[in-house]
């Protein structure tokens, strides 16, 4: 088993109030899942996903990558964030090779990694300009290489393409795939869209407001590349619409 996420517990106490947001959580993700938490805001995806990271420590409960429990944060997973995080003083080029000089990669290594990576992100002759020189698609791509630099067990994706209008979001989603299918890393994206689930997932976790509780876990039994207009992906997205209507703040209990 790639991931294990082991009986989780997290609350957070501010001003006096103590809001539990996740209670017990548990599910594995075997190697070379694409996985996507779906869940309305509040219901602490986000939270178990940096958790998983090592950003943040749980109450109690544990994360297994690969045999060994998370206790911090490490090169065996990647992350991207919603805004990129890209370093504004560093080239295209700079900002991909930054992680694998913190895990001292050889200098032959990490060129070699380097051409793959911009290849693979479509970015060759891109690599001398500047974050604020590029696209919001190139920033996000660059993003995503990055994370995969060091060749993670598992890539950590939070929102990846939420910043992004409908049509860019769309196209990037293809080309998200086409980077995934390439190495097929383990992936666990947060998402609070029905659609991008659907499109890109193996299966589906569906988290709820009441601590986070998982409501449906869904396998997405499609062929990749997927075809939006066909009856069966139509089925998946309604059947996960309503899973979500059940993790909704009305239709929880505490």
């Amino acid at each position: 088993m790639e991931l294990t996420v082991d009986a989780i517990n997290k609350t957070f106490i501010s001003n006096g109030n103590i809001n539990q947001v996740l209670k017990d959580i548990s599910f594995e993700v075997d190697k070379g899942q694409f996985i996507s938490l779906l869940g309305p805001s509040g219901c602490g995806k986000t939270t178990l996903l940096t958790i998983i990271a090592g950003f943040q420590k749980p109450d109690s409960g544990s994360i297994i990558v690969e045999g060994k429990k998370v206790v911090k944060a490490g090169p065996d997973r990647g992350f991207v964030f919603q805004n990129y995080a890209l370093f504004p003083w560093m080239t295209v080029k700079d900002n991909i090779l930054f992680p694998m000089k913190q895990i001292k990669m050889p200098k032959a290594e990490r060129e070699e990694r380097l051409k793959v990576l911009l290849e693979m992100s479509q970015l060759e002759g891109r690599e001398g300009l500047y974050p604020h020189q590029i696209s919001g698609g190139m920033k996000q791509r660059t993003a995503l290489v990055r994370a995969l630099a060091t060749k993670p067990s598992v890539l950590l994706m939070d929102e990846p393409l939420g910043a992004l209008d409908f049509q860019m979001r769309q196209s990037l989603q293809d080309e998200l795939e086409e980077i995934w299918l390439r190495d097929r890393t383990t992936v666990v994206m947060v998402t609070h869209d029905v659609d991008e689930a659907v499109y890109l997932s193996d299966r589906v976790i569906v988290m709820s407001t009441n601590k986070g509780q998982i409501v449906e876990d869904m396998n997405i039994e499609l062929d990749r590349p997927r075809n939006r207009k066909s009856i069966e992906y139509e089925k998946y997205k309604n059947q996960l619409t309503i899973a979500l209507t059940k993790a909704s703040p009305e239709m929880t209990e505490d």
